[in-house]
């Protein structure tokens, strides 16, 4: 075999293992969903046999999922919006305007978008509670959009940033307004940008778990991945029905990924290269 041909195959291989090691969970969570009751502990079959959508049915008809999954839509959809309407004026400050110390404001904005969410859930956790908003989703969409700001201003500036000076200058000279350049020209060509963020923001939104299983506690509040999380009882696990969960709340996130990839990988390698 030629080296060319070697690399080829060394390259396949090396795709095909990553490809394993991370569709596998996902693919064992479908199978177990499609196996019935009786199956979920045998180890073989691998597969179901026969498939059964009785997993799903129950997942679909348990009170509180469907309520679960629309407060996720619900505050990854807020979140996005809260995110926009604060960073989009920041971003254009930062990308056109002479501001004193950019430099030191985006380095410190990278700073704190690798801060752990861990690190600050104890203090919003007591702010709302002072606020009386605790078991809230008003809470939860606060404490996503204040994660996700740093990283929608860093990668949003980074977006403006290449909208060429001259149609700004250009428009300034014709007397439009910061507010009127923000609406005619900045937000037009940056589309593609926030289309990216605001896809990055939602993903995170609709997965996280720790803020929305701290700061609430009751079933009106609570967002798919606690309410997955909180399926086993106190005698036995309903696995089906978790791995049916599982699916169903993975699939808006696949999806999304499917249709913007391109999207999102511009949008990641902006923010990795550019301010």
């Amino acid at each position: 075999m030629s080296r060319s041909g070697l690399k080829s195959l060394f390259l396949a291989a090396s795709v095909g293992l990553m490809l394993s090691f991370v569709l596998m969970p996902f693919a064992w969570q479908l199978v177990t969903a499609l196996k019935p009751t009786g199956q979920l502990a045998q180890l073989p079959p691998l597969l179901p046999s026969p498939p059964t959508l009785s997993h799903f049915l129950a997942v679909l008809a348990a009170p509180g999922f469907l309520r679960a999954f629309l407060n996720s839509a619900l505050v990854a959809v807020a979140s996005v919006l809260l995110g926009f309407s604060l960073g989009i004026p920041a971003s254009y400050a930062l990308a056109k305007l002479e501001i004193r110390g950019r430099s030191f404001v985006l380095v410190g904005l990278l700073f704190l978008s690798m801060f752990p969410a861990i690190s600050n859930v104890g203090p919003l956790y007591l702010v709302f509670i002072r606020l009386g908003i605790r078991d809230n989703l008003l809470a939860v969409i606060l404490a996503h959009a204040v994660f996700t700001l740093p990283f929608t201003v860093w990668t949003l500036t980074s977006f403006f940033q290449e909208i060429p000076d001259d149609l700004y200058r250009a428009a300034r000279v014709d007397g439009c307004s910061h507010l009127g350049i923000l609406r005619h020209v900045v937000l037009p060509l940056g589309a593609p940008g926030l289309l990216s963020v605001g896809l990055l923001v939602f993903i995170f939104s609709w997965n996280e778990f720790l803020y929305a299983f701290t700061l609430t506690a009751s079933p009106r509040a609570r967002t798919l991945p606690v309410a997955i999380a909180l399926f086993p009882g106190l005698h036995e696990i309903p696995w089906g029905e978790i791995a049916a969960a599982a699916v169903l709340a993975t699939l808006p996130s696949v999806l999304l990924v499917l249709l913007f990839q391109r999207r999102i990988v511009s949008g990641l390698t902006a923010g990795a290269v550019k301010g």
